[in-house]
């Protein structure tokens, strides 16, 4: 009988299962989107009931088109969306209120003040993270201070909190497992990535009850088999890991100084810095990056909240492109920007800026402007804010050239990063080579790899890595004064969209 491992891919705006093969071959994959809520300017919400039962529906899915059944499935691995909160009674299984998502800015006054307060320090040396209402923390103290009863019940312990890896496993082991990986865990702002564990002193300073708690474990570990019902026979629940990790793994970045991009909703880099945490400045993180077993590895990361997430815009709210990857074609229309800039710092700029009020903003506007001119703009602002990311890693880290940086250029992975013309550009604007493997969902891959080390699907890294094949190298063709010249338009760009925040609004939010 075949074997393989299924990875389910909870991801910001779709649920999918992937099931790979010995060579990180994805076979089979099934996908469906699920539905967002935007119940205020800045607010974003899903359903925690509905990412269950799709992610369930897509995994079921998956395993039939294999024509086989549970036991052709040696393990699963789980990679989602980071920081998204979901609180839920353990009695009925039910949440108390949506999933509150990591791109949600309700908490920005809040967290100002903890900052204003002075407390920034505290966190950034128990955690790695600056205050922002991106982690979980907040986001998870708003339920219990916002929705009735629910601080009462999450102090009597009848409430659990988890993100969704851990919502995911608690369901599908029907309760057995109540646990989070080392990886999702530090994306809370609650965890101590020094001592792995939950930090008291921030648990008592946000008001937020221990035992509502999952219990922190490696990345790849059984932790548990799935409830018959799901599949028709149990399957081990054997790896978990937060999307960016997922994808640092994926691409096999398993040595000090290695980096990757990944291109999805938001823009993700990192890089691995080995078996200790490095404190930075220029607005980057510090996180843990997977353990397996004894090993703990950590890594930097600079995290753009708006990436793909532009290009679904420009379809589903403007309607000027059918279908995202009609986006190529349409930015290869034009010679160039026409002098269009688009920020798309829709719910604030993340790193290097960290400034919660931006909003997007389109500068440089003139009649000639084409929708041809929009959308490549669009496109082009993703590797913009790629470049302000790699900047700052490389001056943060003391790497001084690619090399330094894992030697063989910045490997990309993700949707967006099938763009050729993306990537074409994203080389030119950081002035070195981009390198894509043949395998660009690396995130659920890497989740696949988590579990399947865990079952012995895979013996080691070393038999994972000879996995990573290169599809295609791309290399900076742009001159030096060409690049500096769209660089500074940038640099305005992004301050136009600050400046629009900081004139102040009495009626906003």
């Amino acid at each position: 009988m075949e074997k393989y491992i299924l990875a389910l891919d909870q991801g910001t705006t779709s649920c999918r299962a992937i099931i790979y093969d010995k060579k990180g071959n994805p076979v089979i994959t099934s996908q469906k989107e699920f539905q967002q809520f935007f119940p205020k300017s800045g607010w974003v919400e899903q359903d925690a009931m509905e990412i269950w039962t799709t992610q369930m529906n897509v995994a079921q899915e998956a395993i039939l088109k294999l024509n086989g059944d549970y036991q052709n499935i040696e393990g699963i691995g789980i990679t989602n969306q980071r920081e998204t909160t979901i609180v839920w009674d353990k009695n009925t299984g039910k949440p108390v209120y949506n999933a509150i998502v990591w791109q949600c800015r309700r908490t920005a006054d809040y967290c100002k003040k903890l900052k204003d307060e002075g407390y920034d320090k505290m966190f950034k040396e128990k955690t790695g993270l600056v205050i922002d209402s991106y982690f979980s923390a907040t986001k998870l103290r708003w339920i219990l201070e916002n929705v009735d009863g629910a601080k009462e019940k999450a102090e009597k312990g009848d409430l659990l909190f988890g993100t969704v890896e851990t919502w995911l496993i608690w369901k599908m082991t029907d309760g057995k497992a109540h646990v989070t990986d080392y990886s999702n865990a530090s994306r809370t702002m609650m965890f101590n990535i020094h001592d792995l564990a939950w930090d008291k002193e921030i648990l008592e300073l946000l008001g937020i009850p221990e035992k509502m708690l999952p219990e922190p474990v490696p990345s790849s570990k059984v932790y548990g088999e799935t409830k018959t019902t799901i599949f028709g026979g149990p399957i081990k629940i054997a790896g978990a890991g937060g999307d960016q990790q997922c994808a640092l793994f994926g691409q096999t970045c398993f040595e000090e100084g290695d980096v990757k991009s990944t291109y999805g909703t938001g823009n993700f880099l990192l890089m691995n810095t080995g078996d200790k945490p490095i404190s930075l400045d220029n607005g980057l993180l510090t996180t843990i990056a997977w353990g397996i077993g004894d090993e703990l590895k950590y890594a930097v990361e600079g995290s753009v909240f708006v990436c793909g997430a532009a290009i679904q815009w420009l379809r589903d709210e403007l309607k000027i492109i059918e279908k995202a990857p009609y986006a190529e074609p349409a930015s290869r229309a034009v010679e160039d920007n026409g002098g269009v800039y688009f920020v798309p710092s829709f719910v604030g700029l993340g790193a290097p800026h960290w400034d919660s009020g931006a909003r997007g903003t389109v500068v440089g506007l003139s009649r000639g402007t084409s929708r041809e001119h929009f959308i490549r703009a669009t496109v082009e602002s993703m590797a913009y804010q790629c470049k302000d990311l790699y900047d700052v890693m490389k001056k943060d880290a003391n790497k001084k050239s690619e090399e330094d940086m894992g030697g063989d250029g910045l490997r990309v992975d993700g949707g967006a990063s099938a763009n050729d013309f993306l990537m074409q550009f994203q080389a030119d604007i950081i002035g070195e080579k981009i390198v894509r493997p043949k395998v660009i969902e690396t995130t659920s891959l890497g989740a696949a790899y988590f579990a399947g080390l865990a079952v012995g699907y895979w013996k080691d890294k070393e038999d994972i890595k000879s996995n990573w094949v290169v599809d295609k190298v791309f290399e900076p063709k742009m001159d030096d004064a060409e690049r500096e010249k769209l660089l500074r338009g940038w640099s305005r760009a992004v301050k136009t969209a600050q400046y629009w925040s900081s004139l102040g609004d009495d009626e906003e939010e």
